[in-house]
């Protein structure tokens, strides 16, 4: 039995799920965490972090066979040849769609952690205000004083690169140096912020260590060499993942117990003692089916499969799924709007270049109905741009032969690109369910997406396409030209709800410590408690929330309040 008997269990090892282990190992709990996926080991199982294009047998395309098998995961930008093994097929892992969503997942320990784009920025007190100013989803139970501090704990171990910007809308973190922008983003900047008052434009922080400390040294990790291939796996440590940070930090402390190709099917409910207290796995492999005990769990399974997992946790005393009395488990899902981009062109500045292989962008912090409402759409959005000098490229009136190397011997004009983050409505009409006939092949039911753009989502579009162009044009750009991709939601792999965060149990499924109303010694972590979107990047708001949650569960777990 004390093979199977833990103080903790971790559901996943992405993002939340490695700091929810690290930081309940760090504290003495005897931790398990199930991982779905195979065994992915930092360094020994990255491999192609060091390959030539002329290695791969396609040259780093995807064969056609590939895109018509599975035609989800090949619109995500990052998977490539050189990506393929880190991104879930999606002939192996069906879902069904009410609606067009593009589901892009990633099973293998450290999930998406290995695959994210690495962008970090903090909410505002104005993100977790917004609900309760206009009304559009329920009060979120905590404030950003609440979270400031954790903050700050998840960035000092991360590595964060920024600058002290002073900003209300994006408050400023622990920094390491930051990346430069070019001479035309600058010349952007500077167009942008003499001519709008109420905008300001920054260089984007994100998850790179661009000077490590002595904290960052003790894990192993080193400085960013700027080679953008961030997504085969960084032999450097130099970004952030569970598999380079938060994992072997965990190991370290030995109580980690780490169990892959572990499919959880459920938690399993006491009705007697009223508490959750174990979890239910179906072997990958074998199919053969495992149940671990602990007193404390974090689900950490990635926003839509945590929905998933709690709705298939039907028990006597809940049998439309785990703490789910008030029918809101699955409801309200939220994502981000990405659908516009901007192209233009800077004349001049053909005698300077841009240097190596920056990874993040320029952006600008939501600007919209920001203290108050002031247009007819609610929210806004964060907008990100950046600038360099192509070649000919695909271009097909380019050149052949020597005379094709000579002329990318001379860059090209300057180039810009905008797009749009938006931030999108909770509504109860976008949800997720279960099918009621259809299981996978550990007999567990397929989920059901139902998930759509609203008028809210085509206005705020609108205004991104209208004020990108007002602002490249003022800040000299010409041949401003818009894009609408029209890509399905969860194409921006933001995923978040389903289990929000509330001060009601009749409104919400988790309290202000992420912990289930009605299974108080379950917590929800990753991007399924999030209560509204924000307009940033979310991944730095789950670590920091999984931080605050452990330190409350383990204070209470050695008081006893869990036995």
């Amino acid at each position: 039995m004390e093979n199977i008997r833990f103080d903790a269990i971790v559901i996943g090892s992405g993002i939340s799920g490695g700091w929810a282990a690290k930081e309940l190992c760090e504290k003495g709990l005897k931790t398990l965490v199930l991982e779905r996926g195979p065994e992915v080991r930092h360094l020994k199982d990255y491999p192609t972090m060091n390959a030539a294009p002329w290695e791969m047998p396609h040259r780093n395309s995807i064969p056609l066979k590939d895109r018509m098998e599975n035609p989800v995961v090949n619109k995500c930008y990052a998977y490539k040849e050189d990506t393929q093994h880190f991104f879930v097929k999606d002939k192996e892992h069906p879902y069904l769609q009410d609606k067009p969503f593009d589901w892009v997942r990633g099973y293998q320990v450290g999930g998406k952690s290995l695959i994210w784009a690495r962008q970090t920025q903090r909410w505002s007190k104005f993100d977790f205000e917004g609900p309760a100013r206009d009304g559009y989803a329920v009060d979120w139970p905590i404030r950003y004083a609440d979270l400031a501090p954790w903050y700050s704990h998840v960035e000092r171990f991360v590595g964060i690169s920024g600058n002290y910007d002073g900003l209300e809308t994006l408050p400023d973190g622990e920094f390491l140096p930051a990346w430069e922008m070019n001479c035309v983003e600058k010349e952007i900047q500077k167009g942008i912020t003499e001519n709008f008052s109420d905008r300001d434009v920054i260089i984007g922080r994100c998850a790179h260590l661009t000077a490590p400390k002595k904290i960052h040294l003790d894990q192993g990790r080193g400085r960013c060499m700027a080679r953008n291939q961030c997504y085969r796996g960084c032999p450097f440590g130099a970004y952030f993942s569970s598999n380079a940070s938060t994992l072997p930090a965990a190991e370290k402390t030995g109580n980690l117990t780490l169990r892959t190709d572990a499919v959880v099917h459920s938690l399993i409910y006491d009705d007697d003692k009223e508490k959750v207290k174990g979890v239910r796995v179906v072997d990958r492999l074998s199919k053969e089916t495992y149940e671990y005990f602990a007193p404390i769990v974090f689900l950490n399974a990635g926003a839509l499969n945590t929905n998933l997992i709690l709705m298939n946790s039907t028990s006597k005393r809940f049998p439309n799924g785990l703490g789910n009395d008030h029918d809101l488990l699955g409801k309200y899902i939220a994502f981000h709007n990405y659908r516009g981009s901007i192209t233009a062109r800077m004349p001049g500045f053909e005698d300077r270049y841009d240097f190596g292989r920056r990874p993040t962008a320029v952006m600008m912090p939501n600007f919209r109905n920001v203290e108050k409402q002031e247009t007819d759409f609610l929210r806004g959005y964060m907008t990100f741009y950046t600038a360099g000098r192509a070649g000919w490229g695909n271009s097909p009136n380019a050149p052949f032969g020597a005379a094709f190397k000579e002329a990318n011997a001379i860059p090209g004009n300057w180039g810009v690109y905008m797009m749009m983050q938006g931030e999108t409505i909770p509504k109860a009409s976008n949800q997720v369910t279960l099918s009621p006939d259809k299981l996978d092949e550990w007999g567990i039911p397929l989920l059901k997406i139902d998930v759509s753009y609203d008028d809210n989502d085509e206005k705020i579009l609108q205004d991104f396409f209208e004020q990108g162009e007002v602002m490249l044009s003022k800040a000299g750009c010409i041949e401003i030209r818009r894009k609408d991709s029209k890509q399905a939601p969860g194409l921006d792999i933001h995923e978040m709800g389903g289990v929000r965060m509330g001060k009601d149990l009749r409104t919400s499924m988790l309290n202000g410590q992420n912990q289930l109303h009605l299974a108080p010694n379950v917590f929800v972590t990753d991007g399924a408690c999030m209560t509204s979107t924000g307009t940033q990047n979310p991944s730095l708001t789950y670590m920091a929330l999984t931080a605050r949650a452990v330190d409350y569960a383990t204070k209470q777990f050695y008081k006893g309040e869990f036995k």
